[in-house]
């Protein structure tokens, strides 16, 4: 479009907006849902507790600065996990030092190296989730409401999609992915069950057979599976959401 139409525009007459990525980057660890927190080093809210985050950079999309984040605060890279958008989120008060409205994103890392601070957080740590779940911990700005709509994001997508392998190596036991079940929706599954709907869902086949390895003992000789997809959909639940542990419908 030719320049001298802009020619009467002046960015400066409109009120100033800016852009940020905010990420909810989800592991397990010792058989417990964490999350990747950083604790704030600057105001606003400084020493909170907050979803990693930052402004988009004016050269960058919204995945590209999504994918910058991961990197920059886990060192994992978008081909190594899975990166999904989440939503956005407006409000006008939520950032008390301008209008910024911020594009969440969500993340499955099956492995996390210990992470540390930069920039303006102090130190970052894998969190409990139970911990933020139980308002123990409250986060800054409005991550408390982005970390929850990611959890049941994370949570619905378990019961229709091979999401739950994302959390385990490349190879697995049928044992492993429940446990991953187990910890991501706080139940306990039946374990018959569970095994019946893996090996009927179509989403994955299994890779050898021998003697698996959990933690450092050697257990029995056990099936180790892998998924036939990046991230398929099951013919059918692998297990059926719900929210009390010890409830035992898997």
């Amino acid at each position: 479009m030719p320049e001298a139409q802009f020619s009467d525009y002046n960015p400066r007459d409109y009120p100033a907006v800016a852009v940020t990525v905010d990420m909810a980057v989800f592991t397990i660890r010792d058989s417990a849902l964490r999350v990747l927190l950083v604790e704030r080093g600057e105001e606003p809210f400084k020493g909170a507790w907050a979803l990693p985050g930052g402004f988009v950079r004016p050269d960058e999309d919204l995945d590209a600065a999504a994918a910058r984040e991961l990197k920059e605060e886990t060192g994992v890279t978008r081909r190594d996990a899975f990166l999904e958008q989440l939503g956005s989120y407006g409000s006008p008060r939520r950032d008390p030092r301008m209008r910024v409205i911020t594009v969440a994103y969500w993340a499955v890392c099956p492995a996390l190296a210990r992470p540390t601070g930069g920039g303006d957080a102090t130190r970052a740590e894998l969190v409990l989730v139970s911990r933020v779940e139980d308002r123990s911990i409250d986060l800054a700005f409005d991550h408390n409401e982005i970390l929850g709509d990611a959890l049941e994001r994370l949570r619905s997508k378990l019961e229709y999609t091979a999401l739950g392998a994302r959390f385990c190596p490349p190879t697995f036991t049928i044992s492993e992915l429940r446990r991953v079940y187990e910890a991501v929706w706080n139940t306990t599954l039946d374990p018959g069950n569970f095994q019946r709907n893996v090996r009927r869902s179509g989403s994955f086949e299994q890779a050898r057979s021998g003697h698996a390895l959990t933690g450092r003992r050697v257990g029995r000789p056990a099936s180790v599976w892998s998924t036939r997809g990046r991230l398929s959909s099951p013919g059918r639940p692998l297990a059926t959401r719900h929210r009390s542990r010890g409830e035992d419908r898997g």
